[in-house]
């Protein structure tokens, strides 16, 4: 099975993430196909922009790429699952529309008659359509935030702080469209027994390997007389696990948690009577 990964700037990401979900792949220089230690996977390194469509068109069986980019290339596709990669903000990325900050355009219905710049046209041409506003939309192939304020009246950005435009002294006046990663498959795929088993695997140890990134092991002992108290104040995602220990009056406890709130739990397990406490990483979590 032909699967299309994002080549460039999203590469890194995904192929951690990849391999976090147990498929270790391999890029040489020498060579345009990566080696994957899956047999029954054949991997391609297209830019995200394209994938979308040579999962359409077929040369592709499945594919990682974003919201945006199906929309933008209107691929007639099915999309398996939604994920997020950013593991530093955990939030989507976002298609805007913004203008200098001392631009007189106060919101989309200014810019009837103007330029705009950006890579997602047909979105773009889409949401002036939406709002009944006239404007010219022409492809910009980088450097948009630039454009801003010498050759067009605003721009369509992609963001996902808003960092950048606040750098470039640029104004958020809309946003068009939130974007995430998703997993897409061709129709025909799909319908592919074999093939769709294969994708939802990889769907779902992805999925698994996203949902460890925020969270942690906890095990501990604690007596059996001090075990109501401590699993009062322990949230997990199922009930905790309680086993027996060689000594009759203690019991092992353990549990997964979000890794945010570790710091201020500790302190309160061992407030009620937990000891030995051990903190580990996850590689999945597969609900």
């Amino acid at each position: 099975m032909r699967i299309g990964l994002p080549k460039g700037s999203l590469q890194e990401a995904t192929l951690e993430k990849m391999a976090k979900a147990g498929f270790n792949i391999q890029v040489s220089s020498r060579s345009y196909i990566p080696y994957v230690d899956d047999e029954e996977l054949e991997v391609r390194l297209i830019r995200a922009q394209e994938i979308s469509r040579y999962v359409d068109h077929g040369y592709l069986d499945c594919g990682i790429t974003g919201l945006d980019w199906v929309l933008e290339n209107q691929s007639d596709v099915h999309e398996v699952d939604e994920f997020l990669f950013s593991k530093a903000t955990r939030q989507p990325a976002r298609w805007v529309l913004a203008v200098p900050e001392d631009s007189a355009v106060k919101s989309v219905k200014d810019l009837s008659g103007k330029h705009i710049a950006t890579e997602v046209v047909n979105i773009t041409r889409s949401y002036l359509k939406k709002h009944e506003v006239d404007a010219e939309v022409e492809f910009s192939w980088g450097a948009t935030e630039f454009k801003a304020h010498e050759l067009v009246d605003a721009v369509v950005e992609l963001t996902e702080t808003g960092a950048s435009l606040r750098a470039n002294h640029l104004r958020v006046l809309d946003t068009l469209l939130v974007s995430t990663p998703r997993l897409i498959a061709n129709h025909q795929a799909w319908r592919h027994a074999w093939k769709r088993q294969k994708i939802e695997t990889i769907a779902m140890l992805l999925k698994g390997a996203l949902e460890a990134e925020t969270k942690v092991g906890l095990k501990m002992n604690v007596r059996k007389r001090n075990l109501p108290k401590l699993l009062k104040s322990l949230p997990a995602l199922r009930n905790p696990t309680v086993s027996s220990l060689s000594q009759s009056d203690w019991v092992a406890v353990e549990t997964i948690i979000d890794e945010r709130v570790v710091r201020e739990l500790i302190p309160q397990l061992k407030t009620a009577g937990a000891e030995g406490i051990i903190e580990y990483p996850l590689n999945k979590v597969v609900y």
